[in-house]
C-alpha cells in the first residue's frame, strides 16, 4: 500500500448536489426551490417560530412555572433514613459518604416522614418543626 493509493471506502464520499444547471441534470430552472416566494429568494427566510406575522405559538401560551436553580443545592432526609443510617452523630458529610444527598448538596434539612427510634445528634444539619420534636422526642439533638 502507497499513500498516494490510499481510497475511501464505498459510499463513504458523494458528489455534493450541483443545482440549477440546466434541464437534464433534474434540478434546473428553479433549482429545487419551487415557484416565488419567500424561501424561493436568495438570502429569504425567517426567524425560528415565526408564523407569518401572526401571533406565533410560543407569545400565544400563558408563561407558566419556575424552577430555582438553587434546587441543586439543597436536600432533604427522611427520620427513617436517619434510622437506618444508625450512627449517634450526624452531619452533611457523613450524609454524603452513605448516599443519601446528591455530593453538590450544602443546605440539608431533615424533614418528619417516617420514625425515629435511636438518638441522633444532628450537626450543620436543619430539621423541620415536626422532625425536630421527634428527634428530641428519642433523646437526640438539634444543633
Amino acid at each position: 500500500m502507497e499513500l498516494n493509493s490510499i481510497k475511501p471506502a464505498d459510499g463513504a464520499k458523494h458528489a455534493k448536489r450541483r443545482v440549477g444547471r440546466g434541464i437534464g441534470s433534474g434540478l434546473g430552472k428553479t433549482a429545487g426551490r419551487g415557484h416565488k416566494g419567500q424561501k424561493s429568494r436568495s438570502g429569504g427566510y425567517h426567524k425560528v417560530g415565526f408564523e407569518g406575522g401572526q401571533m406565533p405559538l410560543q407569545r400565544r401560551l400563558p408563561k407558566r412555572g419556575f424552577k430555582s436553580h438553587q434546587l441543586k443545592f439543597n436536600a432533604e432526609v427522611t427520620l427513617t433514613a436517619l434510622d437506618q443510617l444508625g450512627l449517634a452523630e450526624v452531619d452533611v458529610l457523613a450524609l454524603k459518604q452513605a448516599g443519601l444527598i446528591g455530593e453538590l448538596a450544602k443546605v440539608v434539612k431533615v424533614i418528619k416522614s417516617g420514625s425515629l427510634t435511636k438518638a441522633v445528634k444532628l450537626n450543620g444539619v436543619g430539621a423541620t418543626v415536626g422532625a425536630k420534636a421527634a428527634i428530641e422526642a428519642a433523646g437526640g439533638s438539634v444543633a
